[in-house]
């Protein structure tokens, strides 16, 4: 055969029932068929035939004409009657036309094959009627489907704008829980990266507040410098990780200046960035912020670490971090023999222009300084004691204790609850906390 069959290439083969008395033609048929990957029944008369009719799904019958008891005329009849999609094909002997004309008028059969048959010939009608069979079935789907189609489009046509209302609000409904949801990550993912800042200044408890406050400098320099929210944010991130490359570090390098260092220390002492760019590659929202971990010790003439970057080559954000992280350094004494005075922390600062630092980011750390001794006189916050806040208030610093840890994060909004934390926490410790909230908050609790 030159083309296969669609019963072959169908998915479930196509399911054939061969009616005979005589045992030798049954084999003969099944022995012709069977290698087409047909799914083969036989029977030896028709009331055998129909109960496999019964409980099987049979898609075609060849039924010979004589046979004892029901003739294949009759036995047809009794198959068009009950399962009229199935295909019926008659075998019969040149001396039965009667027969014959009889079983197309009753069983309305597809076929007759006269007896005996050519091999090639009745494989042949069986294949058509299989495929003519199947062409109907889609026919009647498609026909079914398109019904359907039109059906479904003539009442989509008809309350067509009610529903693309109805989706649109539900679509801004959807948003709008979005948004929600992804503050609250936001929130909850940056106040994850504090409490492991100060996990990280456990090394180094003469640094406690350091990373925050480097990265809280670090974010408002970006603000004022113009960077984009995510670059802030990612500057601020860094900010609270800065010193994570720092955790492998043995304890006698802990914030010992390079040029006190030997070679091997120094050596050992320069991979930190690079480690700790490292240590947060596993996290994808980490890796801008990982990046500028890796450059904040390079310098803007080109001979710092690990990469010897120079000028504009170092991202903006590392420059801005380089520093903020040397200045609240100079300001606790770390890189210091003691701490320095703001304005001599200033001084140094402006020594390393060009050379150390961006002019641009000295600029801006210059107006920074100049506004930032009034930032609680002008206007946008107060600093209260425990006994004067009320629920309602909002953070606008993060509520630290005296030693630099994290006790609230900014942007927090006080509850009965947590006030009551507050006070009891200055009652063990003995020292009042100062709270500095936003005023638009104490406005509308007074």
């Amino acid at each position: 055969m030159t083309e296969t069959t669609t019963a072959a290439v169908s998915q479930t083969p196509a399911t054939i029932l061969f009616v005979d008395d005589e045992a030798n033609i049954l084999s003969s048929l099944k022995r012709l068929f069977r290698p087409l990957g047909y799914t083969i029944f036989t029977a030896e008369g028709g009331a055998q035939g129909l109960e496999i009719m019964e409980r099987e799904s049979i898609d075609l019958v060849v039924s010979d004409m004589r046979m004892p008891e029901m003739n294949g005329a009759q036995f047809l009849e009794k198959v068009r009657a009950k399962w009229p999609d199935t295909v019926r094909i008659l075998l019969t002997g040149y001396a039965e036309i009667g027969a014959t004309i009889d079983a197309i008028n009753k069983g309305q059969i597809y076929r007759y094959v006269s007896k005996p048959w050519e091999d090639n010939d009745i494989t042949l009608i069986v294949r058509h009627a299989l495929q003519q069979k199947m062409l109907e079935r889609e026919k009647l789907r498609l026909e079914e489907l398109t019904l359907k189609q039109n059906e479904e489009l003539k009442d989509l046509n008809a309350n067509l704008e009610q529903k693309v209302l109805a989706r649109t609000e539900e679509v801004r409904q959807a948003m709008a829980f979005l948004e929600v949801a992804h503050d609250k990550l936001k929130k909850s993912f940056i106040t994850s990266v504090r409490v492991f800042s100060n996990l990280i200044e456990l090394r180094n408890p003469g640094k406690a507040g350091h990373s925050k406050r480097v990265a809280e400098l670090a974010r408002t320099l970006a603000q004022n410098m113009g960077m984009s929210a995510a670059e802030v944010q990612d500057t601020f991130v860094a900010g609270l990780l800065l010193d994570i490359g720092k955790i492998g570090l043995p304890d006698r390098l802990l914030d010992r200046p390079l040029h006190s260092l030997n070679v091997d220390e120094r050596t050992e002492v320069i991979k930190y960035p690079v480690k700790g760019q490292l240590a947060l590659m596993a996290l994808e929202q980490l890796h801008s912020a990982a990046k500028l971990i890796r450059s904040h010790r390079e310098r803007f003439d080109g001979t710092g670490y690990p990469d010897r970057l120079s000028g504009l080559a170092i991202p903006l954000g590392a420059r801005i971090l380089a520093i903020a992280e040397d200045y609240d350094a100079a300001l606790i004494g770390t890189s210091f023999v003691k701490p320095l005075k703001a304005a001599d922390a200033w001084l140094m600062i402006q020594d390393e222009k060009g050379k150390r630092y961006d002019p641009a980011v000295v600029t801006a750390l210059s107006k920074e300084l100049g506004s930032s001794s009034h930032a609680a006189q002008d206007g946008t916050e107060m600093i209260l004691r425990s006994g004067q806040i009320l629920p309602g208030m909002t953070l606008s610093r993060d509520l630290t204790t005296h030693g630099g840890d994290m006790l609230l994060a900014k942007g927090h909004v006080l509850n009965e609850q947590l006030i009551e934390q507050i006070n009891g926490f200055e009652r063990m410790e003995g020292h009042p906390l100062s709270i500095h909230v936003r005023k638009e908050t104490v406005r509308n609790k007074t």
